[in-house]
């Protein structure tokens, strides 16, 4: 089992300044309207394509935190198979992989299909979320960040 480099609370105590202007880009989209569920969706989603796994753990139990279905975190790694998934969650997990797998560059069609469940400013905010969590992920995989465990109250209602 490879070993943590160095974890998350080193980075926020290293590099602070680096820390709040990540931390802040993650946040604008929220604070612009767009719904938490689906935010949490595309960050999980760019987190697993990214090997992430403090990413991809932080992200599940956020997702559980404000009542993302459990359906919906088993399948989002393979969302197009799963009829779960509205228009507008498509959309933006095809947004997410798009700019998550830009060596692939973003096509017309997933450029269309986000323009379609998404105004302007939606899209551009959506984007930074995107954007943010891929610098998350780069930090986290690059240091390989121990994953945090599930709270205890919450593995006795899971068993």
């Amino acid at each position: 089992m490879p070993h943590a480099r160095s974890e998350y609370e080193d980075f926020k105590r290293l590099a602070p300044d680096a820390y709040d202007l990540v931390l802040a880009l993650g946040q604008l989209a929220a604070k612009a309207g767009l719904d938490k569920q689906l935010l949490e969706l595309v960050k999980l989603r760019a987190s697993q394509i990214n090997g992430c796994a403090f990413c991809v753990q932080h992200h599940v139990l956020l997702s559980e935190r404000i009542g993302v279905s459990a359906d919906k975190l088993h399948l989002v790694a393979v969302w197009r198979e799963a009829p779960i998934f509205s228009a507008r969650e498509r959309a933006a997990l095809a947004w997410a992989e798009a700019l998550t797998l830009l060596p692939n560059g973003v096509s017309e069609e997933d450029y269309a299909e986000a323009a379609r469940e998404f105004s302007e400013t939606e899209l551009t905010y959506l984007t930074s979320a995107i954007a943010s969590i891929n610098v998350w992920n780069r930090f986290g995989a690059a240091f390989r960040w121990t994953p945090a465990k599930r709270p205890a109250a919450a593995n006795a209602a899971a068993s």
